[in-house]
Order: C-alpha cells, then sequence, then structure tokens
C-alpha cells in the first residue's frame, strides 16, 4: 500500500479522478477553466472582443471542449445558465461545450494582468453565484478559480463546487485531456 501513496507523489495524474457523482449534491455548480489555449496571459494589445489581439484556443483545445462537452450530455447534465469570461477562449470553451445558452460575464474576466481587481472580481463572482438560479456552468481562468476556491487548475478542468457561508466549497473536479 505504501508503494501505492509513493507513485501517486511523483505521477500526479494517476491522482486525479474524475468525479460525476459531485454533480448530483445539492447546490452543485461547474466551474471550468477555459480549454487549452498554448501560452500565458495575453499579448500587450490585447482587447476584449478582437480576437485577433488574444491568446486563443488551438485545435487541441477545442477538441477537449467539444469532449468535455459531449461528456456532460452524455451524463444528462445541462446547464440553466452558461457563464463566460469575455475573453475569446472562454467564450469558445462555453459555446464549444453546447451544454446551455452562454452569456458574457464581466466579473469571470482574467485579472492576471492586474491583480488589484482580484478581491472585488471575486466578490462580484460569489455574488453572481448567489443571484443565478437553476445549474450554473461559469467558464473562467486559473486565477479565478484559484481566487474563488483556494485550487489550482489545469486547461479545462471543470471544478464542482457549491456556496458556504464562507465562500465556496471544492466538491469534486473533472478532467479531460486535449
Amino acid at each position: 500500500m505504501r508503494w501505492i501513496a509513493v507513485l501517486l507523489l511523483f505521477v500526479p495524474g494517476i491522482a486525479h479522478s474524475n468525479d460525476w457523482d459531485s454533480f448530483s449534491e445539492p447546490g452543485a455548480i461547474a466551474i471550468m477553466r477555459h480549454a487549452l489555449a498554448p501560452g500565458t496571459g495575453d499579448p500587450a494589445n490585447f482587447e476584449i472582443g478582437d480576437c485577433a489581439t488574444q491568446r486563443n484556443l488551438d485545435e487541441r483545445g477545442r477538441e477537449q471542449a467539444r469532449a468535455i462537452g459531449a461528456a456532460l450530455q452524455e451524463r444528462g447534465i445541462n446547464f440553466d445558465a452558461v457563464l463566460s469570461s469575455q475573453w475569446c477562449r472562454t467564450l469558445e470553451t462555453a459555446e464549444l461545450l453546447n451544454v446551455g445558452r452562454v452569456s458574457e460575464a464581466p466579473p469571470l474576466n482574467s485579472f492576471f494582468g492586474d491583480y488589484s481587481t482580484r478581491d472585488s472580481q471575486t466578490t462580484q463572482t460569489r455574488n453572481l453565484i448567489a443571484e443565478t438560479s437553476g445549474r450554473l456552468m461559469l467558464v473562467t481562468h486559473q486565477v479565478n478559480i484559484s481566487a474563488l476556491t483556494g485550487q489550482t487548475t489545469r486547461s479545462g478542468e471543470v471544478l464542482i463546487i457549491r456556496s458556504t457561508a464562507n465562500g465556496v466549497e471544492v466538491l469534486g473536479s473533472i478532467m479531460i485531456q486535449p
């Protein structure tokens, strides 16, 4: 048994599970880091609404988003609201999931380039979650997810969370490799 624990320390992917049952928990919400978009951050000339100025999904990222959406649909998991950051890579991820109507939500925009908005955006995201009824999917960025949950995510990873009096609780995670 000790050798399994040691192996898990060196091969983190083995320890990662797909916690589909977490969606059946009361108050379960999905929050996803956009699918694979090679690189880090955005170019200096970044503009919301102009995908030519942004880091975008590549074909592997598009396939990853479609595969995650298909896996959700196969399990009958759909959403009453799919809210996305206004970045092209998050909007494209949300659309390719094909699990509900996508709406832009500025609180989900990345603050990677300006951490001064971290606390206010995290509070706005908590408020957004509290004010939205039905099953909810959020598509956002690593920094936003980490600020909200205290947990890091990989590209395309979905955390299943629920609101608590003190913030959010992570119930599980889903990861489908690109």
